[in-house]
């Protein structure tokens, strides 16, 4: 494959979910958005290398993305390496998030799971409690959507079996997020 035909793969994933997916990204930014109106907070999980990209979502929000303002309130679940580690080692690594989620999210925060593949057990056990405890839900998944598909309040389904094309489509789904959130409060706080 010439280096041309990588950029072109990534763009037509990306151009394929937003021409299937416009409506449901947008109810996306207005459940974030109506979140962050009420003083509620967003929680994020992501698994894996991509939990570094967890951490660099949340700073965007809690910053700044491109707009001087108010901090997002977010918290990126996957930077507590002591409790990370203590969770997975005494009740095993599918619980790390829920336990997250059942001390610190409360009604009206949203939960973001992220899973490339849709069937990624710690993030169903997170979205378990928040089904109990009545806290809004996304993912951002690809390869059809797997089991969290039907499990949450919004999906966003990256068409694709090629994990570098999904995980690059969220990183654009993301962003656009942060962007369009970050100019709806900026110019509704000014």
């Amino acid at each position: 494959m010439n280096l041309t035909q990588y950029f072109d793969e990534s763009a037509d994933v990306k151009k394929i979910f937003i021409g299937h997916n416009e409506i449901i990204l947008q109810q996306a930014i207005e459940m974030i958005t109506t979140c962050l109106q009420s003083w509620s907070k967003i929680l994020i999980a992501w698994n894996g290398w991509s939990a570094a990209d967890a951490q660099h979502r949340a700073a965007e929000f809690m910053w700044r993305y491109k707009l001087e303002r108010t901090p997002f309130p977010t918290i990126a679940l996957t930077t507590d390496t002591s409790y990370l580690t203590a969770v997975a080692n005494d009740y095993g690594f599918e619980h790390v998030f829920a336990r997250q989620v059942d001390w610190l999210a409360k009604q009206g925060d949203v939960f973001i799971g992220i899973s490339t593949s849709g069937n990624s057990d710690n993030i169903i056990k997170a979205l378990d409690v928040c089904t109990t405890k009545w806290i809004k839900t996304i993912a951002l998944l690809g390869k059809w959507g797997g089991k969290i598909k039907d499990m949450v309040d919004i999906a966003l389904v990256v068409p694709s079996d090629n994990t570098p094309r999904i995980q690059e489509c969220h990183q654009t789904i993301y962003h656009t997020i942060c962007e369009v959130v970050e100019i709806n409060l900026t110019n509704s706080w000014m």
